[in-house]
């Protein structure tokens, strides 16, 4: 009985030392954390400006560029003038497009509709 209950109490704390072992393991180190940008600490904005030719800059229209983290988000929109969605982080200069928009798309769009009625 008594080397049943050892062999219980073992394993148990085997058990949890694994548990211990998966749950640091799932906390990113803080260069990885610095390199992403983490949404629910920077800011959501909308923005009017300019995406840069290389189509890794962003400049609005107060003139600040910016620094675009994800440039395959604004591809075929370089050197157009443009409204975004993005999280931006202040400290960086630095931008997380969500979303694009050509200034002027909704109206060109709603032309079309009323050319075709």
């Amino acid at each position: 009985m008594k080397k049943l209950l050892m062999i219980s109490i073992a394993f148990l704390l085997l058990m949890s030392l694994s548990a211990f072992a998966q749950y640091g393991g799932t906390q990113g180190s803080t260069s990885d954390q610095s390199s992403t940008m983490d949404k629910s600490t920077k800011k959501s904005v909308k923005m009017s400006g300019k995406i840069g030719d290389d189509g890794k800059t962003f400049t609005d229209k107060d003139g600040k560029s910016w620094t675009i983290s994800n440039p395959d988000t604004v591809k075929g929109h370089e050197g157009h003038d443009v409204k975004i969605h993005a999280y931006e982080n202040a400290a960086t200069s630095e931008l997380h497009v969500t979303s694009v928009k050509m200034k002027g798309e909704k109206k060109e769009s709603m032309k079309k509709d009323d050319m075709q009625k």
